[in-house]
């Protein structure tokens, strides 16, 4: 999302994506939908395809697209971009006095019909090439990378913790923003500062760990734990850092169920988890590291996820998903 349209969608000096494996149909950048509704086709991600109005705006358009392990999977879970888009709607306004954020709105007449409840209105932004992670709990790559060292991004951890364990406070722990089939590379703070100086890398992880901060309090009130999240910022015309592009969403945070969280294992949780639990596991058959397609996922965890997703926006927000535009459809 930076001088010309590729950079309003992705941070300097990174590469176009690629095609994913799943046909991009309604959702897809194609001339049609251009003429039709006077939107210029800018980038398609794994899960968002971004358009550009006539005012310079971006329409970004969450599908129902999912990925793993850096894969886009060529199931869909249906109803996933409206979640997606309801969730970091109403996130964006419990987080409006800490951090400003992107949106114009999800309701303007000039998104159109088709992708309503699936589709906001943006400001375009110059995006800070790092993705911004906080953890208040020992989980994913994090337990993975204190396993192996007793740290997470350069961060000395106390012994004895276990997978799912609450840290005594939530870290930053940023990682690189890599190109599409490739892993993000866990990075330092001052990694961070060497790219891009100390004043912001302290900017970065003061607004992450705030928006995590935020974001934790909330949930708890809902009897959800904010395991942790990634957020990514820009930078607008006018020089501030913004929030962007998807916030506190079940694609972007680990969120787990209070009432059974319980160190020393994987937690359940509304989240997509959920799916790459299923294609680690036997009933999957799919050796990840061995360079196969993932396997299509089965009714039932697509079924299930959906349901996830669903519980996780009603649950944190208090609202029925029935209640959201095209929510069923």
């Amino acid at each position: 999302m930076a001088a010309g349209p590729d950079n309003l969608i992705r941070p300097r000096g990174h590469p176009p994506l690629g095609p994913s494996r799943v046909t991009l149909d309604e959702y897809a950048c194609d001339d049609q939908h251009v003429t039709k509704d006077g939107l210029i086709p800018v980038h398609s991600g794994k899960v968002r395809d971004l358009y550009r109005s006539a005012d310079e705006a971006l329409l970004m358009v969450a599908s129902d697209r999912i990925s793993a392990y850096d894969i886009v999977l060529d199931t869909p879970i249906p109803d996933k971009g409206r979640v997606l888009t309801a969730l970091s709607v109403w996130w964006f306004e419990q987080l409006a006095d800490v951090v400003p954020h992107h949106l114009i709105s999800a309701a303007d007449p000039a998104i159109p019909p088709r992708w309503r409840g699936r589709a906001m209105l943006c400001r375009p932004l110059d995006m800070i090439p790092v993705e911004c992670v906080a953890r208040g709990y020992l989980a994913g790559s994090g337990w993975a990378d204190y396993q192996s060292s007793g740290q997470v991004s350069g961060l000395a951890l106390p012994p004895g913790l276990h997978e799912g364990s609450r840290l005594d406070e939530p870290i930053f722990t940023p990682s690189t923003k890599a190109a599409r089939g490739q892993h993000d590379e866990p990075m330092t703070f001052d990694d961070v500062a060497g790219s891009l100086g100390e004043p912001r890398a302290r900017q970065l992880r003061e607004i992450t760990l705030a928006v995590y901060a935020r974001g934790a309090e909330l949930s708890e009130r809902a009897g959800v734990l904010l395991a942790d999240t990634k957020i990514e910022l820009g930078v607008d015309a006018g020089g501030r850092v913004v929030l962007a592009d998807e916030v506190l969403t079940p694609d972007s945070s680990r969120f787990w169920p209070a009432d059974q969280w319980q160190p020393g294992h994987s937690q359940p949780s509304y989240d997509k988890q959920f799916v790459r639990d299923w294609l680690t596991s036997p009933a999957a058959g799919w050796d990840r590291r061995g360079g196969a397609a993932p396997p299509h996922l089965p009714d039932e965890v697509v079924a299930a996820t959906r349901d996830r997703y669903i519980r996780a926006y009603e649950l944190l927000t208090g609202r029925n998903f029935s209640d959201w535009p095209g929510a069923g459809t």
